[in-house]
């Protein structure tokens, strides 16, 4: 995947799509943790309360992917893996699709349900804005004040984005880098005498 990933840019509102009576509301949303995704499906639910099934599929962080695909009630592999395959088709993480459906009254078959539910994500995805966001890490630097001068020169000299700092006695700056850059730009201030580099946990 790189330095970046794709995502949605924004909720994607409500899609329809109708097949022998049945109906099928899709959603998608971009989502960083389970506990957002949770509360997303938590709300299409108290929405369509009267719905017969509400399924779904995630994929989240970048290294590794971390995924699930959710049936809700249908015959099994028939509804959250069509959806996660458009998931997967798009390339897109940190990224939700819920599917409700509304039994019309005629079976769809297996073949029908994997069709409605693929087609039902495909439109949702398809009328979504994605965008592509890069990867990056966060690094603490520390180091006394005199310091200041050179440690800023680096910053400039490499164009490092400062996310946030605290200049007294002793300083604390955080940088963000690119993440294929990261292990370089650490080595940089690692050779400055006096600058310690705080490693992730």
């Amino acid at each position: 995947m790189g330095d970046n990933f794709k995502t949605l840019a924004s909720f994607s509102g409500e899609h329809l799509y109708k097949i022998k009576n049945s109906k099928f509301f899709s959603y998608g949303y971009p989502v960083t943790s389970v506990e957002e995704i949770k509360e997303h499906i938590i709300q299409i639910k108290k929405k369509h309360y009267q719905a017969r099934h509400w399924c779904y599929a995630w994929r989240l962080g970048t290294d590794p992917i971390q995924y699930r695909a959710n049936d809700d009630g249908e015959p099994a592999n028939t509804a959250g893996q069509p959806i996660l395959g458009q998931l997967q088709s798009f390339d897109v993480t940190n990224t939700l699709i819920i599917v409700v459906r509304y039994f019309g009254g005629v079976k769809l078959g297996v073949g029908g349900l994997i069709s409605a539910y693929r087609n039902s994500a495909l439109e949702c995805l398809e009328n979504s804005e994605i965008v592509i966001q890069l990867i990056t890490d966060t690094t603490e630097l520390r180091f006394e004040y005199p310091l200041m001068n050179e440690v800023m020169r680096k910053v400039k000299q490499h164009d490092i984005t400062i996310s946030n700092q605290i200049f007294e006695i002793n300083c604390i700056i955080w940088i963000q880098t690119v993440k294929s850059k990261t292990s370089y730009i650490k080595d940089i201030f690692k050779n400055i005498y006096g600058v310690s580099v705080i490693e992730e946990e």
